[in-house]
């Protein structure tokens, strides 16, 4: 098999502090066979890295891929296969970035998976919860408040995004169902949110039953479950259940936080799309209704990301863009490194996503044995977390299973 060599870099492993100068990392198929230091090996393809940072491909723990608009209740709108394509464009545009893998919790599924894997779509590995399970009424529920449907949920607008189940028997059910559809883990809706027109933030979603029946069913299949919940005591509620990721977070307090420390669980927070939607989301679909919630947790969100690094919480790196808003996504490395240090805002992106994703020693590092999805960064992010911005033009290398999406060094 065909040997790849990438050579004359400084390297962040995805956990040491100290960059690694004069390293070598030798690529075999689509994995890491050696990384060492000394005389360059010989490999049928080598590639000077001209003194750039070589560092794992990053990690977005919450992106919905298929959100080709603010307006998550007008999707279903739009034929299907549209907004694949559309979201093909959104896929792209985050492995240009450098995102080599991602969470999308919410309405990717196995086709957009199959469609990346067999190299249809140009995007990043993808680990998808299929349908989000929501009450009616919650947060998952797009349904203006004119409109009742009494048909089956299939048929609802939202059917590509959302699961409306309601009591025990069809949590358990709409669990069991995306779980065969192929979903990595699943995804509930625990409190309301702001992208939805009828919940209050503070609104508690599902019942504890009902949580601690979704939570079984992951379990079962060696998967967890990841939560959407802003207030304290939805977030406690969810952690008690057994609940693994909670996401966004913003309202979190300390009580809450020690809670999480106990049970090892996740926070997620998304800072950049509180800012994008602030900026522009009326312009980019945003319902009236929303835009008035976001400053209801926009501020707090960066408070809250710092009591939890304090607290020496689990942090995931997410980022939950919509539509025109995705081109943001590298902002979120910057946002975070105002009240982190770049180092542990990097780890989040990388090795720590990777443990969350159960993908601990297969991402997230440059080590012997990893799959070989690499980053090479003109520029010191460490230094200047800055240089990830933008649309990758920073990054010269984008490797995803040892093959070059993107290469500036030849």
């Amino acid at each position: 098999m065909a040997l790849t060599v990438l050579s004359n870099g400084l390297l962040f492993d995805g956990h040491s502090p100290d960059l690694q100068d004069g390293t070598h990392v030798v690529i075999e198929g689509n994995r890491i066979r050696e990384v060492g230091q000394g005389g360059v090996p010989r490999g049928d393809r080598v590639i000077d890295l001209g003194g750039r940072v070589l560092m794992p491909g990053l990690i977005d723990a919450h992106v919905h891929i298929i959100a080709t608009t603010a307006n998550l209740g007008s999707i279903g709108d739009d034929p299907a296969s549209l907004t694949a394509m559309r979201a093909g464009r959104i896929a792209e545009g985050m492995l240009r970035r450098g995102f080599t893998s991602v969470r999308d919790a919410g309405g990717a599924d196995w086709g957009m998976a199959m469609a990346i894997e067999e190299g249809l779509i140009a995007g990043p590995r993808l680990f998808y919860s299929g349908r989000v399970l929501s009450q009616t009424g919650g947060h998952g529920d797009a349904r203006p408040r004119v409109h009742d449907w009494q048909g089956c949920q299939c048929c609802l607008p939202s059917a590509q995004f959302t699961a409306i189940a309601d009591g025990v028997d069809e949590v358990r059910k709409a669990a069991r169902t995306e779980l065969r559809r192929g979903a990595t883990q699943i995804k509930i809706m625990a409190s309301g949110g702001v992208a939805s027109p009828t919940d209050p933030i503070w609104n508690l979603q599902y019942s504890e039953d009902e949580i601690a029946a979704a939570v079984w069913e992951a379990t079962s299949w060696r998967t967890y479950v990841m939560a959407h919940a802003y207030t304290p005591e939805a977030i406690n509620r969810c952690v008690r259940l057994g609940v693994r990721s909670i996401e966004h977070g913003n309202l979190i307090d300390r009580v809450t936080l020690d809670l999480m420390l106990e049970k090892d669980a996740w926070l997620v927070p998304t800072l950049v799309t509180y800012n994008s939607l602030h900026k522009y989301g009326a312009d980019y679909g945003l319902p009236p209704e929303s835009v008035a919630k976001v400053d209801d947790v926009r501020v707090q969100g960066l408070e809250a990301l710092a009591m939890a690094h304090e607290a020496g919480v689990n942090i995931g790196l997410g980022t939950d863009l919509l539509g025109g808003m995705h081109k943001d996504q590298s902002n979120e490395f910057a946002i975070r490194a105002q009240v982190m240090p770049a180092l542990d805002v990097l780890r989040s992106a990388t090795s720590a996503n990777a443990r969350l994703l159960n993908q601990e020693g297969e991402l997230g590092v440059v080590a012997p044995g990893a799959l070989a999805d690499l980053i090479a960064v003109d520029g010191n992010p460490l230094d200047d977390i800055s240089c990830l911005d933008g649309q990758g033009e920073a990054i010269d290398l984008i490797l995803k299973d040892g093959v070059a999406f993107k290469n500036a060094l030849v």
